[in-house]
């Protein structure tokens, strides 16, 4: 999503980071031998035992988000949008407290504009049904068949589902459930969204009037970089697309994108400008999102305290007020996964495509009780920023998390304070 729209309602409770991190410690510290005198021996990993998977993925191909200013433009027929059968799952959405869904003021926006050829704006295609399908059944190959973690069918005892309050997410989240379960249910799916005014799942402007001032000062001040404005000069240009048209690099590979990934015939030099334009709409977002490290803390801070919670449940039961789940799904945007990946230190400079998705996997060793991450992107393996492996000890991928991760109050205190440099991104 390339729109605006950020709080978070349950976090862990202050001082649980650095207790941990002492227990960890202590852990470590008692079990040195069965590692190595020098610290570095390889961790025998048939004696790790999986607890817990969080996966973070952005939704499937959809239809643009905003129709370039062009006389010829690409038709989106609604046949684009027909379900394939082996998608279809039933689920009911509510809000994070069970209650009724809440209204989508995102949705609302994209229905009032229709492409050329009559498909509504941000729409989930044919397409991407399928890449979230292909997703879920990935992660039935390896939490399912590879090894015994999940149960075969969906049981709601087991699994966690949270996606952001827009259609092509709750849909693309059915697709990935379909393909993770065949189908097949043994209580009903429940896909918990929240208030577009409190969503975390997406750097939350809205909520947040520090961030969105830095947003949108810094996305105009991205246009007017050395390259990146010569680039979007010649680009509209060639395209025919007037300088007064509010039309910048992250509007152009919105298009660009979507006409790729479903094979439709696209302006000339839209193609042939492609590259350039992804470039530089990586360019852009990155110097949107890299200003200082407040700016990143408030794009993707809270999420992360969310994400940071959830393990933090697992390894010490007694600060869980609810029930854990082995698997927690999260239904995000490019938006959500680039500040993560930069947070995480595995950002690869290039845009996250759709369905793509960050998966954070949490082992427990069965003999020291130490407590080791892997973490993949895409479905390849990562070495997180100040992990000396692929599997890194839990206390230093939370010692990375920490330097971005916000607790609730410095959030809202970052959010309110006076404005000192400025921001803008849409959600994909």
């Amino acid at each position: 999503m390339i729109t605006k729209v950020f709080r978070v309602r349950t976090w862990a409770p202050v001082g649980v980071l650095a207790s941990l991190a002492y227990f960890i410690h202590q852990r470590r510290v008692a079990f040195a031998g069965l590692r190595g005198a020098d610290g570095q021996h390889p961790v025998d990993r048939s004696l790790l035992e999986l607890k817990m998977v969080q996966v973070v993925f952005r939704h499937g191909a959809r239809s643009p988000l905003k129709p370039l200013p062009q006389n010829e433009q690409t038709e989106w027929n609604p046949r684009l949008l027909e379900v394939p059968p082996q998608t279809q799952f039933d689920y009911t959405v509510t809000d994070l407290a069970g209650g009724p869904k809440p209204h989508s003021p995102l949705d609302s926006q994209y229905h009032n504009t229709i492409l050329k050829g009559g498909m509504v704006a941000g729409q989930l295609t044919t397409v991407g049904m399928r890449q979230m399908f292909a997703l879920g059944e990935r992660l039935r190959k390896n939490y399912v068949e590879d090894i015994p973690f999940l149960s075969p069918t969906f049981n709601p005892q087991e699994i966690f589902v949270r996606s952001t309050n827009m259609y092509r997410n709750l849909e693309s989240t059915r697709c990935l459930l379909a393909g993770l379960f065949q189908r097949q249910q043994e209580g009903p799916i429940i896909i918990h969204t929240d208030e577009a005014s409190s969503e975390v799942l997406y750097p939350n402007s809205q909520n947040c009037w520090r961030l969105r001032e830095q947003m949108r000062s810094r996305r105009q001040a991205a246009s007017l970089q050395p390259g990146i404005s010569e680039d979007l000069k010649k680009v509209k240009e060639g395209m025919d697309i007037a300088n007064s048209d509010e039309v910048d690099f992250l509007i152009l590979l919105d298009n660009v994108a979507a006409e790729q990934v479903h094979g439709l015939p696209s302006c000339p030099m839209l193609k042939r400008f492609a590259q350039i334009i992804e470039q530089r709409a990586v360019d852009t977002a990155f110097y949107v999102l890299s200003g200082d490290r407040e700016c990143l803390q408030m794009a993707i801070g809270p999420f992360l305290h969310l994400l940071e919670s959830n393990m933090l449940k697992v390894v010490d039961p007694a600060i869980s007020s609810g029930q854990n789940r082995k698997l927690y799904l999260y239904a995000a945007h490019d938006v959500t996964l680039m500040p993560l990946l930069m947070a995480l230190g595995i950002f690869d400079h290039k845009w996250p495509p759709f369905a793509v998705d960050v998966t954070i996997e949490l082992y427990q060793h069965q003999e020291s009780k130490e407590w080791f991450v892997q973490l993949y992107y895409h479905g390849e393996e990562q070495v997180p920023r100040g992990c000396p492996d692929r599997l890194c000890p839990l206390d230093k991928f939370l010692n990375t998390m920490s330097v971005y991760t916000l607790n609730p109050e410095k959030y809202h205190t970052l959010c309110s304070q006076a404005q000192v440099t400025e921001l803008g991104m849409e959600s994909d």
